[in-house]
């Protein structure tokens, strides 16, 4: 399956969040995200670049993502022929910068998958026509606008809740959704690296509240931490920022610094990299699950798709479309039962609503070949 690329669009738009959503890194109000749209003779393909505003969860920005792609990346692949399995060893003479680098990927794998009439699901091994979605809660002002907020999510359904913690606001919340909505929720809870080792004694106290996960306790480069406090928890540790390749997964499996591992594309450098860390998972025995990083309609589908991976055993952040916008890029994912629906089109099985990305784009550059 090759793909020929004429030009490549980045398109910059602005979708104002239905409610600030706060975590160890910072607050997001509007998510700033990029587009990378691939042309060609063939059907156009799609990608979102996931870093964010401001470097605060990685080390990548949605304008150092934008300035690289156009400058450095995309002359890499544009002008000729591509084969989606192709892009990142093109990439790859271009340290780091994985989220970017999975922008460019997934719209040539868009555009491939199109033409060949087949959906990102079933390119990937899916197995799933649904997926269980959970929902991540940020970081609140008060306790009591978090029981509201967790009341409100578990009433539409959804089937996991993540709550994000930071030093001096952690077990008092947890116990808080545990005595409000009882052991039943299945309830699990992120730090983004906000906490150190010094820390085992307090983050045991969560040991109490039969959590599915902690996720992230410990900076992202701190394994052999990871490893220690493992030891001295019964809640087993998720990592997510530690896992940025296949290879990051099998080392951190094998010294013992998480029990679980969640997938995120962008992280890792795109979908056919995330495919490989299922993977390594499904031979470990390890669950895994699907990250989310506030993606429009486009992220969405792709990582719906890739949820329906048979290795992906808990619920992923995979809310619905207006968990975060009130207009998104595509048709709304809508939450039944719990879960959301596999895209079942070619390529990432959504289409995008042109009115809504007049409304929502801030900017638009073209880059063609030599230019």
């Amino acid at each position: 399956m090759e793909v020929r690329v004429d030009a490549v669009e980045l398109r910059r738009v602005e979708l104002p969040l239905v409610a600030p959503f706060r975590a160890a890194w910072g607050v997001e109000t509007v998510r700033s995200a990029l587009l990378v749209r691939v042309l060609g003779p063939g059907p156009d393909g799609w990608g979102e670049c996931v870093a964010m505003r401001d470097p605060g969860y990685s080390a990548e920005s949605v304008d150092a993502a934008e300035g690289l792609l156009r400058t450095r990346l995309v002359p890499l692949v544009v002008g000729g022929t591509v084969a989606p399995a192709e892009v990142a060893g093109r990439l790859a003479g271009i340290c780091g910068h994985p989220m970017a680098k999975a922008a460019l990927e997934l719209a040539v794998l868009d555009a491939g998958l199109r033409a060949a009439g087949q959906t990102l699901a079933a390119h990937l091994g899916g197995t799933r026509t649904v997926v269980d979605a959970g929902v991540s809660v940020g970081l609140m002002d008060s306790e009591a606008e978090l029981l509201d907020a967790v009341a409100a999510y578990l009433e539409q359904g959804y089937r996991r809740v993540k709550l994000k913690i930071v030093p001096g606001r952690d077990v008092g919340p947890v116990a808080a959704v545990r005595a409000r909505f009882g052991d039943d929720v299945a309830l699990q809870v992120d730090a983004n690296g906000a906490y150190r080792l010094a820390d085992a004694d307090h983050l045991a106290e969560l040991d109490a509240f039969d959590l599915l996960l902690i996720e992230q306790p410990l900076a992202d480069d701190d394994l052999t931490g990871h490893a220690e406090l493992g030891r001295r928890l019964r809640t087993p540790i998720c990592l997510d920022e530690s896992i940025t390749s296949a290879a990051a997964a099998r080392t951190a499996l094998a010294l013992g610094a998480c029990r679980v591992i969640n997938i995120k594309a962008g992280r890792v450098g795109g979908y056919l990299e995330a495919r490989r860390v299922h993977d390594v998972c499904v031979a470990a025995g390890a669950p895994a699950w699907c990250g989310g990083m506030l993606e429009t309609g486009l992220g969405r589908a792709a990582n719906v798709a890739l949820a329906s991976l048979p290795g992906f055993t808990l619920p992923g952040d995979l809310s619905a479309s207006d968990r975060y916008f009130r207009r998104d890029l595509t048709a709304p994912f809508v939450l039944s039962d719990g879960q959301l629906t596999v895209p079942q089109g070619p390529g990432l099985g959504v289409e995008v609503d042109g009115d809504a990305l007049a409304e929502l784009t801030s900017a638009v550059t073209l880059v063609r070949a030599g230019a």
